[in-house]
C-alpha cells in the first residue's frame, strides 16, 4: 500500500485512532479502529458501521494512496 506523504485526508487512516461505540442492540461497547468500515459487536453479533469521512469519496488518487481493497469497502459502505 502506497500513501501519499501529503494527503491529510488520508491521516486517520494512515495513523488509525481507537473509539469505542456503544452497540445500539444490546449496549455493549466495541471497539472500531478509524481505518476499518465496520466491527462486529462480541455479545449479539450487530454490524456498527464507522462514520466515516474523507477525500476516499472521491480522490481519484484513492486507490494509490489507500490501496484497491480499502477504497472499495468505504465506497460500497458509502452507497448503503
Amino acid at each position: 500500500m502506497v500513501f501519499l506523504d501529503r494527503c491529510p485526508g488520508a491521516a486517520n487512516l494512515r495513523t488509525p485512532t481507537l473509539a469505542v461505540k456503544r452497540c445500539p442492540q444490546c449496549g455493549n461497547e466495541v471497539e472500531i479502529f478509524s481505518n476499518e468500515p465496520s466491527a462486529t459487536c462480541d455479545r449479539c453479533g450487530f454490524v456498527i458501521w464507522n462514520d466515516f469521512a474523507s477525500c476516499i469519496q472521491w480522490c481519484r488518487y484513492a486507490e494509490q494512496c489507500m490501496g484497491e481493497e480499502t477504497v472499495r469497502k468505504f465506497r460500497e459502505r458509502g452507497k448503503e
